[in-house]
């Protein structure tokens, strides 16, 4: 297989290279548009056949959650639904509304600090493509500037899917009898031989192929968060399906419950959390161009939160794939209220629960900390 620049040199006949951008129509130096607070702005609008190619972006507000707070969607081929729907900050590799450096092959956020959004993903379209943004903050975006480069093609094969990406976000359930445990450290676990509890993060029909997904977790304990397999269920077939796998950082490439930043083109972990254990945010990220997942009727993907979904977590994903139209239609994206973080645990909670175990153990003069109830 060719990479990256295997055919960069071979000329092409047909095929003109374009740009919309945010420049400054009178020549001066403006090279923005605003986003007023509530309202949606169509930042391209594209006739015939194409790719895009590339988006650059970087916002300026008084929002600091403006990354949750907009929504960018994405339209092929003057469809009503969108393809792409999902917080400009999490489709580009940004959880939670913050802002750091990432690296991927298709995705990156850049110096400084992140702010600069660039995606690299092929977006291919038969019969005209539009992008919006939609300003759910109650600030308005006084600074967006962007790029979209595309090309014209004559026509686009018939077996060019189309770019898909849908946001995710689920606050789990431990479901369980013997409770929230990894590793067996409260009780025996039990098996879990079905996908029923799993967190879903992929629900398509159609013909396709799977490309990738960014995985963002928030714990509120110190247990490793993983031992979560994933699943993959292809043209409706039962559990356990084609794919199953071993373990959530298996599933990302990695191994051991790591906790540190590593930054691969194909995967790694862009964030990690600073405090005890694996208490807090992570971010993990896995693209599969060098292994699609092919789906010709229909696909189910999901992992499990811990082992038997044993564990509350929030998490949130967006996932990324190629398919044919039409797709099926995604749920509603959760309203801005509902997008928020959930609160950060801090050394004064950790306290709390010291003491409440303090008192079920009769308030001890010299308890340690590993002492069984």
């Amino acid at each position: 297989m060719l990479g990256p620049l295997g055919n960069i040199f071979q000329l092409k006949d047909n095929i003109k290279t374009k740009r919309i951008s945010s420049y400054d129509k009178t020549g001066g130096n403006a090279d923005k548009i605003v986003i007023p607070a509530g309202e949606t702005t169509e930042i391209a609008r594209i006739d015939g056949a194409g790719i895009i190619k590339h988006i650059w972006i970087t916002i300026s507000t008084q929002d600091p959650f403006i990354r949750r707070n907009a929504i960018i969607r994405m339209y092929w081929d003057h469809e009503e639904n969108p393809s792409v729907e999902a917080p400009i900050g999490d489709f580009f590799g940004q959880g939670w509304g913050e802002e750091y450096n990432f690296i991927s092959l298709p995705l990156a956020a850049a110096p400084a600090g992140g702010r600069a959004l660039n995606s690299y993903f092929p977006m291919p379209f038969g019969d005209g493509a539009v992008i919006t943004i939609e300003n759910e903050s109650e600030c308005d975006i006084d600074s967006f500037y962007y790029y979209i480069d595309y090309e014209v093609h004559p026509s686009i094969p018939k077996s060019a899917g189309r770019f898909h990406a849908w946001w995710n976000r689920e606050i789990t359930e431990v479901h369980p009898e013997e409770g929230e445990t990894e590793w067996g450290v409260i009780a025996q676990q039990a098996n879990n031989p079905t996908d029923q509890h799993n967190y879903l993060f992929a629900d398509i029909e159609g013909k396709g192929q799977f490309v990738g997904i960014n995985y963002y977790v928030d714990s509120p304990g110190p247990m490793w968060y993983g031992e979560g397999d994933d699943m993959w269920m292809i043209d409706g077939e039962s559990w356990p399906g084609s794919l199953h796998g071993t373990g959530t950082e298996d599933f990302f490439n990695s191994s051991w419950c790591p906790n540190e930043l590593y930054l691969h083109p194909y995967f790694g972990y862009a964030r990690i959390p600073e405090k005890y254990g694996w208490m807090g945010r992570t971010h993990c990220y896995r693209f599969f161009f060098e292994d699609p997942i092919y789906f010709d009727k229909s696909l189910r993907a999901s992992i499990e939160h811990g082992h038997d979904n044993n564990l509350t977590l929030d998490i949130c994903t967006v996932s990324y794939w190629y398919q044919t139209e039409p797709h099926k239609i995604f749920p509603n994206i959760p309203s801005k209220a509902l997008r928020i973080n959930m609160p950060e645990i801090t050394v004064r909670d950790v306290h709390k629960w010291r003491h409440e175990w303090r008192k079920a153990l009769g308030n001890g003069k010299k308890l340690w900390g590993n002492e069984s109830i």
